[in-house]
């Protein structure tokens, strides 16, 4: 199974792929996605739509998982944050697969194994549960950090079942 993790930004949306065989993970791609920041709103969310539309279109994976918004300081940050996974959630639904939503101590918990680590240890857990991958920065170490979640609450679910 193909698994598309998001971690959404209207800036810089992070994205990972990897494919889960059972109990063992591995790497597949990972990246970033921008938007001009001078761009107006509308014109930046439908950028960010068509971006991610065409990752799912190219890479075709089977299920996708999108980070949960958090709420800051900042009201208007927050919305913009808001719409962004709105836009994410739309053109991974939109690419036929269903889509799990993961806060982030979740995910952090399922990869680091607490909810309050911070981004350095995502990243060096990403990199060590996935040998030999190359990690294009935060952004995207987080978002296969979603990925990874995703397969084992899938897997969870399977044993359940």
């Amino acid at each position: 199974m193909i698994i598309l993790g998001l971690d959404p930004g209207l800036g810089t949306t992070g994205w990972g792929l990897i494919r889960a065989e059972g109990n063992r993970l591995s790497h597949l791609a990972n990246g970033h996605l921008k938007t001009e920041t001078k761009a107006p709103l509308p014109r930046r969310l439908a950028h960010l739509y068509a971006m991610v539309s065409a990752l799912v279109a190219d890479h075709a994976p089977d299920t996708a998982a999108v980070e949960e918004v958090f709420v800051n300081a900042n009201p208007q940050s927050t919305l913009k944050l808001g719409q962004a996974r709105g836009v994410v959630l739309a053109a991974a639904a939109r690419g036929g697969m269903d889509v799990g939503e993961y806060a982030a101590r979740l995910v952090k918990k399922a990869v680091v194994g607490v909810g309050n680590a911070d981004k350095t240890q995502v990243h060096a857990m990403v990199r060590r549960l996935l040998p030999g991958a190359e990690i294009a920065g935060a952004d995207a170490a987080d978002a296969v950090a979603v990925a990874i979640c995703h397969a084992h609450h899938l897997a969870s679910a399977r044993v359940r079942a």
